[in-house]
């Protein structure tokens, strides 16, 4: 069995991650690949925890440019998360992974609230713990509880998911040809740079807390298992000591 660098990561995982190549919903095939990579990782002895996004049922935007309250269209994008960490819990458990979903806000028929200690409880019994409903709170993104969760569990890196993008790039590579990628760049040159990585207010929390990012494309072969065995894959994003 391969040696991991890492004993407990983060995994964020984008709700169009969870859509495979549609524009909205959830695919099952895409599920179960995600599944097995994650499986795959947890043999290996890391602990892993995941922050699921909503993107592919809800976009809280697009409901605001329409008029809706912004508050209220948050929320809304909250119970989406609830929805894809349930449908990621089902599919961990049906290929045998230990899998406890626990929610920022309480909808206790469904998933456990957060509470800080149980996670890391559960994480030492080799269980997964997927984190939905962003940190609770509106105007708060899931890139932001990406964070905010990868500190208080004590992750030793925050794994940043792309689709069919392996790293950072100083534009979109999907629409510019003379986009460049970074393999390394510092948390501060990323801010400063103004790059597309996550939003402020979460790169703030990982300089802050020296948390190291890695940002790389999902859908590529083994990417995960080789994330977490430390190979130069995708974009690290690091505070220089």
């Amino acid at each position: 069995m391969s040696t991991a660098k890492y004993k407990r990561v983060l995994l964020k995982l984008s709700g169009e991650a969870f859509a495979g190549g549609a524009a909205y919903g959830l695919d099952a095939a895409t599920l179960t690949k995600i599944a097995r990579q994650i499986k795959q990782v947890t043999e290996m002895g890391v602990g892993v925890a995941i922050v699921v996004g909503g993107g592919n049922i809800w976009r809280g935007t697009k409901a605001e440019e329409q008029g809706m309250d912004r508050v209220s269209a948050d929320y809304a994008g909250m119970l989406a998360t609830v929805i894809n960490a349930l449908a990621l819990q089902d599919v961990l458990e049906r290929e045998g992974v230990t899998t406890r979903t626990q929610s920022a806000i309480v909808i206790q028929q469904v998933a456990e609230p957060f509470i800080r200690r149980r996670a890391i409880r559960h994480l030492e019994k080799g269980r997964v713990v997927i984190f939905a409903a962003g940190t609770g709170n509106p105007y708060m993104t899931t890139d932001t509880a990406s964070a905010l969760r990868a500190i208080e569990i004590e992750a030793e890196v925050l794994l940043m998911t792309k689709n069919n993008v392996d790293g950072i790039y100083t534009a979109d590579p999907l629409t510019d040809p003379k986009a460049k990628k970074f393999d390394k760049l510092t948390h501060l040159e990323a801010l400063n740079l103004r790059l597309e990585v996550m939003d402020a207010t979460a790169l703030s929390l990982c300089l802050e807390n020296k948390l190291p990012i890695v940002v790389f494309d999902l859908q590529a072969p083994r990417s995960l298992e080789r994330v977490v065995m430390g190979e130069a894959i995708g974009t690290l994003v690091y505070t220089k000591e």
